[in-house]
């Protein structure tokens, strides 16, 4: 039945894989369980709520991706479009936070809309293949930032950022950031000899040693300071509180709103995601050689409206908006290669509402291994693109999207500014007619952002 369903045999893999795969997807990216509670929950949302509808969106949405689109991704409440919601929507803008969740819904109607319609192919199609390259070489280094940045190995300075001091606070962050790059030094290891679930084993030992650490008096914790004990905790989900938040979207007192002020706040919404769910799709899908031989994504239609339902539900629920998550990739780097890899991750957030104190324990710098490998794995993308004299016009917008992605912390920023880059220097450098209208639409559109969103 499930080699009929998700064809596990035409992609080269198996349900033991599959599965496995699914297990290191949600290790990786359990964290957005406690994470997006405390950023949303910051707009007087209630936290428990937060927590629940975060698993239950992640669940549709993901199980929906497994079963419509067949592919190993797994889509939750996306980083930094929450925290725009919460610190510039609901903050700076001063909207109440069901306002918030109102141009959620709306932006997902039009994402659904999109995604239907031959305009997400048109867009699709359009990017050429050396920026598609060049997301999947920006996304790795996207990830293994945030994965330094996870382990406590990087952290903020005063040239931004800098290397941690292991000997300031050393039974905090000290042993912490060691136990990460113990956790990084494992995981490669496991990988290089080829050990079956290499990624989830390095979360494993270096929780397990962290748990070691802390009962041999090493690592002592200090809430206060952010640094929890690192014993599993146990409780039970109180789900009652999900009606805090349940429907909340459609209590609006639309007289209050600023119309034009709305819709700048739906299309900054629509833009981000769009554009950070095509890049995840396109950096992940090219590392896992699900692309077509035109660099497109045969099944991205599907993928899209998974999504687009994902963000809608959500902001009934009481959630932000939703995209595909990047650290999907330790999935695909563990040998994911069909939605049953994605299903099981649905089916493992929807179990976690259950037992969330449990995961949300699992700390930070044990997650940090299997990030850091696949920014490794998916860097070696760079070799595809060709830096030779004769093809600069594509190159040097490749190079500025890779870079642009971890250091402006966005893969969408690096999609826009590669895209501009792009059309800037055909048609100075006399090339205009090796551009297509949708690209050159593109550009536009991206440059005009940054003058009016």
């Amino acid at each position: 039945m499930l080699e009929k369903i998700f064809k596990l045999k035409e992609h080269n893999t198996n349900v033991k894989t599959e599965l496995t795969a699914g297990v290191t997807t949600f290790i990786v990216m359990a964290y957005i369980i406690a994470v997006n509670p405390a950023i949303l929950s910051s707009t007087g949302m209630d936290a428990s709520a937060v927590l629940i509808a975060t698993c239950l969106v992640t669940f549709i949405g993901t199980i929906l991706m497994g079963l419509m689109a067949n592919l190993p991704f797994a889509i939750s409440a996306g980083m930094g479009l929450n925290a725009f919601f919460a610190y510039t929507v609901c903050g700076s803008m001063g909207y109440p936070w069901q306002v918030g969740l109102l141009a959620v819904l709306i932006e997902g109607i039009i994402f659904l809309i999109i995604a239907l319609t031959p305009v997400r192919r048109w867009i699709f199609e359009s990017i050429p293949l050396s920026l598609k390259q060049a997301i999947t070489v920006g996304i790795g280094l996207f990830i293994a930032f945030i994965g330094l940045q996870n382990g406590g190995i990087v952290i903020d300075g005063e040239k931004l950022v800098t290397s941690i001091d292991i000997k300031v606070n050393f039974h905090t962050a000290g042993i912490c950031a060691l136990l990460a790059i113990l956790g990084i030094i494992t995981a490669f290891v496991l990988h290089i000899k080829k050990i079956p679930g290499a990624l989830l084993l390095s979360v494993i030992v270096t929780w397990g040693a962290g748990i070691v650490m802390q009962a041999a008096g090493v690592y002592v914790p200090d809430p206060a300071a952010g640094y929890a004990s690192l014993y599993p905790q146990f409780g039970i989900t109180d789900f009652s509180t999900l009606g805090n938040t349940f429907g909340k979207c459609f209590d609006v007192d639309f007289s209050t709103l600023s119309i034009s002020g709305f819709v700048m706040v739906v299309i900054s919404f629509l833009f981000v995601d769009f554009f950070d769910t095509m890049g995840t799709l396109i950096g992940v899908s090219m590392k896992a050689g699900m692309l077509d031989k035109k660099g497109n994504l045969p099944k991205v239609k599907h993928a899209l409206a998974a999504n687009s339902i994902a963000i809608s539900s959500g902001a009934v629920m009481g959630c932000s908006t939703t995209a595909p998550f990047v650290e999907s990739a330790a999935g695909v780097s563990a040998g994911g290669r069909t939605g049953l890899t994605a299903i099981s991750t649905a089916f493992l957030f929807l179990i976690s509402m259950f037992f969330a104190p449990v995961l949300t324990s699992i700390p930070s710098f044990a997650t940090a291994p299997p990030l850091v490998v696949v920014g490794f794995l998916m860097f070696g993308g760079v070799t595809d693109i060709k830096f030779s004299e004769d093809n600069w016009l594509s190159a040097v917008p490749a190079y500025i999207c890779i870079l642009v992605m971890p250091l402006f912390y966005s893969i969408s920023e690096g999609i826009s500014l590669g895209i501009i880059s792009y059309v800037v220097l055909h048609l100075f450098c006399g090339k205009r007619r090796e551009l297509n209208p949708v690209i050159i639409v593109l550009a536009i559109l991206f440059t005009l952002k940054y003058f009016f969103i």
